[in-house]
This record gives structure tokens, C-alpha cells and sequence, in this order.
């Protein structure tokens, strides 16, 4: 089969390999869709130390069921599917507790590190558990499918934020990630969703997509702005989604007395706490990892439209356009959010820049 291998960091190529088979308990799907995601991106120069090649990446996939393995019996061939991107064990105190998201034994496909090596989906086939596969929606194109996976991530960010019912929320960051929580924010039953970026094609998509205000502001001018429209008193949760020492500063200041913040974003591995502000003002650090049982919600809003994904969707391409969009994505072109490839046959790809 082919796939699109990370040979070596800063340089994909399509290559010829073994088709997988569906071992027990494990069901082997064709991929019709596979979405680049940005930690594939920072993966591809090895700036994440999760992408040690070789490895074919991909974890935002969709595609149809091609074989069963001994055992698993909750899928047919020929059924329309997508799965999770974490494997868990099923079996750990965190599983048990479904929590499988901290899973002690978690592997992540399309991840090789120094614990695991587990092939990804940019690839014509790939074998994955039956226990993290889902049954999509019968109208739900695969592109859109593809997007679940992100769709879950900003859903269990916003799940373990607590009750935002008539709260008021600040999303820092209108990437993908940011401006999927802004509308998982409104779908929560938030009262009003502010969104902030440094990128002004993002807020005006952000707009679209229902922000109540879309803030072309950070740090100290982010802060004032939030301290004026919240009368002094800051906002009720903030959702960071970028994971830098400026943005996590900001929504520590831009949080209310008693709030919560709201870590998604993760690009740098350590940042400065100001611990006294945290403290004294009794504020809520909530982390948030992956996504654990989402994925079902994610397929009833995308399916309904309180969640939009098909406007974030910049190119749908061939799996052997993906080393020219990894670059594209890789040398930050403006006005590219996702990127999703098609490992079926180029004829039947539609491709748009």
C-alpha cells in the first residue's frame, strides 16, 4: 500500500509498505480521509520529540471498514467509520474509571517516541482496536470526519471546565483548536464567547462562526480590554489554547476571582507561574489532555451545525500532495488552517487551495 513517510525530520515521501492486518480484536480500515494536524506539523522538524521517523503519521481519520479480526464484532466490513487517536488498555484503574484518556499504558497512533511506535492513517490502511473505532453518521462526508478527532479535543477541554451554563468565556488562540472550543464554549450553554489572536483572518473566521466579540489584542492590552467589557471584574473561564508563557500569563490576568483556566494549548513544555496571582485570587488551573469519550457528542453537533468544521477546512488533497501542504503548513502560509489528505485514488480526490 502506499503511504506518506516521515523518512527522516524534513522529509516526506510517498512510500511502498506492508498493508496491515487486523489482528484480534482489531479492525483493519481503508482510509478515505486523514487531517494534518499541527502537532504533525512541529513533528515533522522532530521539534516535539514524538515523531521519531520512520513513522507515518496521522491521527484525524475517517475511512470504511476493509476486514475484522478474530474477535471484534461490533463493526462489518464496509461500514463507514472513524476512531479515536488514543489507544488505551481498557484495562487500568484510569480506564475502568473512563478516564481513558491518562491511561497508564496510552499509545497514540501515528506517535513513535522513546515508549511506543504506532503507525498513523496518512496511509491507505491502517489496523487499529475495535474498542476506538465509532460508526459515523451516514451523511457525514469523510473531510468532515476527519475533523472529529479535533472536534473531541475541544470538547473534553470544555467537559472539564465544569458548568459554563450562562457563564461567561475567553478562548486565547483562533487556531483550529481555539475556534472548535469557542463553539464547543457556546454549545455548553455559554452566555457569551470572546475570542482573542494576533491574526486577523482567524477572528474574521471566528466571527463567522458565531464569536459574540473577536479581539485582535494579547498580553496587557488583551487584559485591559476584558477588565472594560467585564466591568473590572475579568471573565469566568478562560480556555487557553496555544500553551505559550505570554498567553498563559494573559489568562491568568483575565480571569475572575474564583475562575478557571483552562490549559489546552501545549507548544512550549514549560511556562512561568505567577503563583501568587493564582493563590490570592483562588483560581482554578484545570489541564486538559486529549479527549475521553467525546466522540459520540462530537459526531451530534458537527451532524446537527452547532459545531462548523467545514469552513475551517482549507485543501482537501491527494496523499501524494502531502509533502508539498507539510510544507506549505510548515512555513506558516497564511490563510491555511487544515489540510486534509485523501489516500484514495488521486481521480477521486477533489483537491482546492
Amino acid at each position: 500500500m502506499k503511504a506518506l513517510l516521515l523518512a527522516e525530520y524534513k522529509k516526506l515521501e510517498v512510500a511502498e509498505q506492508d498493508k496491515p492486518q487486523a489482528a484480534p480484536g482489531e479492525v483493519l480500515i481503508r482510509v478515505e480521509a486523514c487531517g494534518i494536524c499541527g502537532s504533525d506539523v512541529h513533528g515533522f522538524d522532530g521539534s516535539t520529540g514524538r515523531r521519531i521517523p520512520p513513522i507515518v503519521m496521522g491521527h484525524e481519520a475517517a475511512g470504511v471498514v476493509a476486514a475484522v479480526g478474530a474477535g471484534a464484532t461490533r463493526f462489518a466490513v464496509g461500514q463507514r467509520v472513524t476512531f479515536d487517536s488514543t489507544v488505551y488498555c481498557g484495562e487500568c484503574a484510569y480506564c475502568r474509571r473512563g478516564e481513558v484518556n491518562l491511561c497508564d499504558r496510552r499509545e497514540v497512533v501515528g506517535v513513535s517516541c522513546g515508549e511506543f511506535r504506532r503507525a498513523g492513517a496518512f496511509a491507505e490502511y491502517i489496523a487499529v482496536p475495535e474498542r476506538i473505532v465509532y460508526r459515523l453518521p451516514d451523511a457525514m462526508a469523510f473531510p468532515e470526519a476527519a475533523m472529529l478527532e479535533a472536534v473531541s479535543v475541544a470538547l473534553h477541554g470544555v467537559h472539564v471546565s465544569g458548568d459554563l451554563k450562562g457563564r461567561t468565556a475567553l478562548v486565547i488562540g483562533a487556531g483550529m483548536i481555539g475556534l472548535l472550543t469557542m463553539q464547543a464554549a457556546r454549545a455548553a450553554g455559554c452566555a457569551r464567547v470572546l475570542i482573542s489572536d494576533i491574526d486577523e483572518t482567524r477572528l474574521n473566521l471566528a466571527r463567522d462562526l458565531g464569536a459574540d466579540a473577536a479581539l485582535l489584542l494579547a498580553g496587557a492590552d488583551l487584559v485591559a480590554e476584558i477588565q472594560r467589557q467585564t466591568g473590572g471584574a475579568g471573565v469566568d473561564l478562560v480556555l487557553e489554547a496555544v500553551g505559550r508563557n505570554e498567553t498563559v500569563a494573559a489568562a491568568i490576568d483575565c480571569v475572575r476571582k474564583g475562575g478557571t483556566v483552562t490549559l489546552i494549548g501545549n507548544i512550549t513544555p514549560t511556562v512561568t507561574l505567577p503563583l501568587q496571582k493564582v493563590v490570592s485570587r483562588q483560581i482554578r488551573l484545570q489541564g486538559s489532555a486529549a479527549s475521553s469519550g467525546e466522540y459520540p457528542q462530537a459526531m451530534e453537533l458537527v451532524a446537527s451545525g452547532k459545531i462548523q468544521v467545514k469552513p475551517l477546512i482549507s485543501a482537501v488533497a491527494p496523499l501524494e500532495d502531502g509533502p508539498r501542504w507539510f510544507e506549505r503548513l510548515y512555513g506558516h502560509e497564511p490563510n491555511l488552517m487544515k489540510v486534509v489528505l485523501t489516500p484514495v485514488a488521486a481521480n477521486q480526490s477533489e483537491a482546492r487551495a
